[in-house]
């Protein structure tokens, strides 16, 4: 049977005291418990007798709480193992008590003109691109290098790539809402340059359908799809001289250019007073990299050839900005629809 412990002091507010030395007093519980060393609490339980050393030293020492660490987890306060949040970028953190921004949408700045320009990689076709007279124009490039910011890629002398065009249009003019819808048609290329018996097959294949089917097919695909726009559309189609010209070792050029104009000014008799306005246009003679392979072909493919080595040495080419400009002019003048025309005559 344990000693009865003798009654302890009662001190200020009720605490046990403990009597320390001569007079002295330490506090029991928890606060005293923590700053009394080993030395005080053994003095104190001889001034007490050996019968309360255990009890005296058990109120001496701190009462600790064994209490369950609670680990919080993402799930309803469930306990469980800590589990790594994903954080979230600087620009989201924010203040306690703020509400959270919401994220805003980003909305494109609308256009008042959607440009389309085949061959835009180089020559007439690249200052046409260029020298846009819009400011907010959203400006194509349809070909096979690319020559602007935003190049549809495409092989024009391929009809497998035309119908892929054909939904270009289609897609980009179903939902426009903008003031003007424009089509140059400017690719084409004038090899193989010699008489037609002579000249390799495929090539003289691929000239054909690039200088004369592929612009009919083309331009009939952006009339459809443009078929139901209330705005302001322009179909333009580049010409030559050697659309009226027979030059000699340029026969697959010659017709693809007259079957331009011809197809010209059909479908320009068969728009609505409110329609497209379809015209054909001969720029001169630009000097371009087309005009450096004229002047590089020998004159038995080519008789006509000093003609464009005298143009040269004379300085009387046409630079390919004053052909673009001449160009864009076009969309400003009162022309009838089915017009075709020539900048050196306007």
């Amino acid at each position: 049977m344990r000693a009865p412990v003798r009654s302890q002091l009662r001190g200020p507010g009720g605490r046990d005291r403990i009597p320390r030395g001569r007079g002295g007093a330490v506090g029991a519980g928890r606060r005293a418990g923590r700053g009394a060393s080993a030395g005080r609490l053994r003095a104190a339980g001889c001034r007490l007798g050996r019968s309360g050393v255990a009890d005296e030293l058990r109120l001496a020492r701190p009462r600790r709480r064994h209490r369950p660490v609670r680990r919080r987890c993402p799930g309803r306060g469930r306990l469980g193992p800590p589990v790594p949040r994903r954080r979230r970028p600087r620009h989201h953190r924010r203040t306690r008590g703020q509400r959270p921004v919401p994220a805003r949408r980003q909305h494109l700045a609308p256009v008042s003109a959607l440009v389309w320009v085949s061959g835009a990689s180089a020559g007439i076709g690249a200052a046409l691109a260029a020298s846009v007279p819009f400011p907010d124009a959203r400006v194509v490039d349809i070909s096979r290098r690319g020559g602007t910011a935003e190049h549809f890629k495409a092989d024009l002398a391929d009809p497998a790539d035309w119908s892929r065009v054909a939904e270009h249009f289609t897609d980009e003019l179903s939902t426009y809402d903008g003031d003007r819808v424009v089509f140059i048609h400017n690719a084409g290329t004038i090899t193989p340059i010699g008489p037609a018996a002579g000249a390799d097959p495929d090539d003289y294949t691929r000239a054909v359908l690039l200088n004369s089917a592929a612009p009919q097919v083309l331009g009939a695909a952006f009339l459809r799809a443009s078929a139901h726009l209330t705005c302001e559309r322009h179909l333009v189609m580049l010409s030559s001289g050697a659309a009226t010209t027979a030059y000699s070792g340029w026969s697959s050029y010659n017709a693809g250019k007259a079957a331009v104009e011809h197809w010209v000014r059909t479908v320009g008799q068969e728009q609505p007073p409110n329609g497209c306005r379809v015209v054909a246009v001969a720029p001169g003679v630009v000097d371009t990299a087309m005009q450096s392979e004229i002047r590089a072909t020998d004159e038995t493919d080519f008789p006509a050839v000093t003609r464009f080595h005298d143009l040269k040495r004379t300085g009387t080419l046409t630079t390919p900005e004053t052909a673009a400009t001449g160009i864009w002019s076009l969309l400003a003048r009162d022309l009838p629809n089915g017009t075709c025309t020539d900048l050196r005559s306007l």
